[in-house]
């Protein structure tokens, strides 16, 4: 397999927040987007980090929270309640760290 064969631009990708907590908050199930592949700068800056620098991460992870259209949601001075940033935040990670290769065939 060619080198150039694995290469893609970025995909949108859909999180939905449907937890129990989440819904009974907010009368619905929340969804934002990602990247499906993000930069390697961005992979070292995450894997570097360490457990407890929750305002780091949450600093990365602003900048990779996209509407449906890939603008970002939190700019200017737009701010996600506390606790439904940090599930926002366990997400992404969660996504960033998907063990199931981006180039494996389904």
């Amino acid at each position: 397999m060619k080198l150039s064969q694995l290469a893609a631009q970025p995909q949108l990708q859909k999180i939905i927040l449907d937890d129990e907590a989440t819904v009974k908050e907010y009368g619905e199930a929340i969804e934002f987007w990602v990247y499906d592949r993000q930069d390697m700068d961005t992979y070292m800056k995450m894997a570097t980090l360490k457990d407890n620098d929750f305002a780091t991460i949450t600093s990365l992870v602003k900048d990779m929270i996209l509407d449906e259209k890939g603008k970002p949601i939190l700019d200017g001075d737009r701010q996600l309640p506390v606790a439904l940033m940090i599930k926002v935040v366990e997400r992404v990670v969660q996504n960033l760290g998907n063990v199931i290769s981006q180039t494996m065939k389904k």
